[in-house]
């Protein structure tokens, strides 16, 4: 028998709002009981982790639903090193999402420097 909704999300270190969500958006699929609720098994566990993983590096929801029907390719709940079964042969969605943070890297960097150059470096006064 699986865990309910609570004792995953605790297991995972999320919330059951969260698990709802990963589900709305096609990341995770537990399979129901005869009376309608949620059951998370091992499986949708380590599905659940793999997911937080994902989105702590950096992904977006959608980039992971782009890929969802890949996920359980990945063994276990971790990812597996670059160049591994598993992380070959990918949809781009890393490198996309890669650029698109050295995107908003450079915006950043242009902005602070415009800031930084309206205020005096320290130990100067304006005017001098």
């Amino acid at each position: 028998m699986g865990m309910r909704i609570g004792d995953a999300a605790a297991a995972t270190g999320t919330t059951p709002r969260a698990l709802r969500f990963y589900e709305q958006r096609g990341l995770l699929l537990p399979p129901r009981t005869a009376s309608g609720q949620r059951e998370y098994g091992p499986r949708e566990i380590a599905r659940v982790r793999l997911v937080r993983q994902l989105l702590a590096l950096g992904l977006t929801v959608e980039d992971v639903a782009g890929c969802a029907d890949r996920l359980d390719l990945l063994e276990g709940d971790t990812l597996p090193p670059y160049g591994s079964p598993g992380c070959t042969g990918g949809t781009g969605v890393v490198q996309r999402r890669i650029a698109a943070l050295n995107d908003e890297i450079g915006r950043l960097t242009r902005l602070r420097d415009r800031l930084a150059a309206t205020v005096p470096e320290p130990g100067r006064s304006v005017g001098r």
